[in-house]
């Protein structure tokens, strides 16, 4: 596969003061996006570590184009007003990645209706307003990448159940990211003939993130982030036709198309991918 070249190219990355959304925005900015990152304020909220502004400082001292944009996800007029907001500040968006959320774990008997109403506000109706905002401008140009930042828990409970799967309270998480890859893929059926792509990115496993680190055991061989960044790099400039509705997995599939890795800088290469045998015989290689 040849790289992506995003040059000219506006990027709107949610949930991007940290972890996984920092760095698919730096990779998207190596590749020569400007890139829209957002989360609820421009400085830490909550005691959360990571802030928009050093997300912006991180691209902008390799060179990259950044601009931060305060908004709460979980306000209704918020997502519907995003678009708009991050379009007057950096042009027409052509990329959309929904990654922004917060994973609360509870078992079902345990689970406050709060928690439950957060997580479906979250991981999909925030998705559902931010792209139903961004559909008619990638339409009226005739092009468009849309990203879901999915989770290997949609995929079902092996036999026999693990620690995690009977004590470890993911079910309605892992119950709406499944949600996530339907959506996914009848949204990228509703769009292919205008031309935009619609799919999700995923670790095979997981990635240790301050907001996902208390769910992840000492020890636990966490995945190198830039695997995953690569892959949602190569959903975002192929044309629709030739590629939409994946769900793909951040070391599978670029181990099934040998694809060549490299760190966030967009420079220094990293090892081939090689899927590790802990991950979920079911995650598809391919993402079909």
């Amino acid at each position: 596969m040849s790289k992506a070249n995003l040059n000219g190219r506006a990027a709107l990355i949610t949930g991007s003061s940290r972890g996984i959304g920092r760095a698919i925005a730096q990779r998207l900015a190596a590749a020569g996006a400007t890139v829209i990152v957002t989360a609820r304020s421009l400085e830490t909220a909550s005691g959360d570590p990571g802030t928009l502004r050093e997300t912006v400082t991180l691209i902008e001292a390799a060179g990259g184009r950044a601009i931060a944009l305060a908004c709460d996800l979980e306000q209704q007029s918020a997502c519907e007003a995003l678009i708009a907001r991050a379009e007057e500040a950096a042009g027409p968006v052509d990329i959309l990645v929904n990654n922004a959320g917060i994973a609360d774990y509870a078992k079902i008997e345990d689970m406050p209706v709060e928690m439950f109403d957060r997580t479906i506000i979250h991981y999909l109706r925030a998705p559902f307003l931010v792209t139903k905002a961004a559909i008619p401008g990638m339409k009226a140009r005739g092009q468009g990448w849309i990203v879901n930042i999915g989770s290997v828990t949609a995929q079902p409970p092996l036999r026999p159940f693990t620690s995690f799967d009977t004590d470890g309270g993911a079910t309605v998480y892992a119950a709406v990211k499944a949600a996530m890859n339907r959506y996914t893929q009848g949204l990228a059926a509703e769009l292919l003939s205008a031309n935009i792509a619609v799919n999700m990115v995923a670790p095979s496993t997981a990635i240790v993130t301050p907001g996902a680190a208390r769910y992840i055991p000492d020890g636990y061989p966490g995945e190198n982030v830039a695997y995953l960044t690569e892959t949602v790099l190569e959903m975002c400039h192929l044309p629709a036709a030739e590629r939409t509705g994946l769900l793909a997995h951040s070391m599978h599939f670029p181990a099934a198309h040998a694809l060549e890795v490299t760190d966030l800088d967009g420079i220094t290469p990293l090892p081939p991918a090689t899927v590790p045998a802990w991950s979920h015989p079911m995650a598809s290689a391919s993402g079909l």
